[in-house]
């Protein structure tokens, strides 16, 4: 993983948050592998944000409980991809588009908040 980080130089990283499995051994290996990354990411000074699987489903399909059909669907036509993406794939891509979505609205809060406190001081 750091690998990876080094190589593409990312501003920040996003990953989905925990759900709970069904499977307790596959939650385990899930929960490794996660803080594996997140690991990687804060020794790489990089900002770490989670997303919940539903808020990523929203974001990126418009329903919460999308199937995972519909979220590579969606990632293809989002980003123009000539096919769609493997499952796994689209997953990162659409905590991707998440990400870029909630930090998009965030910055054009505080712009309109920055604006608003302009306004009041004049």
């Amino acid at each position: 993983m750091t690998e990876i980080i080094t190589q593409f130089q990312p501003d920040y990283f996003a990953i989905e948050q925990v759900f709970m499995a069904k499977n307790a051994d596959s939650a385990l290996k899930l929960g490794q592998a996660r803080g594996v990354a997140i690991v990687a990411a804060v020794n790489q000074e990089l900002p770490v944000f989670e997303y919940a699987a539903r808020q990523v489903k929203q974001t990126v399909v418009g329903i919460g409980s999308a199937e995972k059909s519909q979220v590579q669907h969606m990632v293809r036509t989002l980003l123009k991809l000539p096919a769609n993406p493997q499952a796994d794939a689209a997953d990162a891509l659409a905590i991707a588009i998440t990400h870029c979505h909630v930090s998009q609205n965030a910055m054009q809060m505080s712009e309109s908040r920055l604006n608003l406190a302009r306004g009041r001081m004049r």
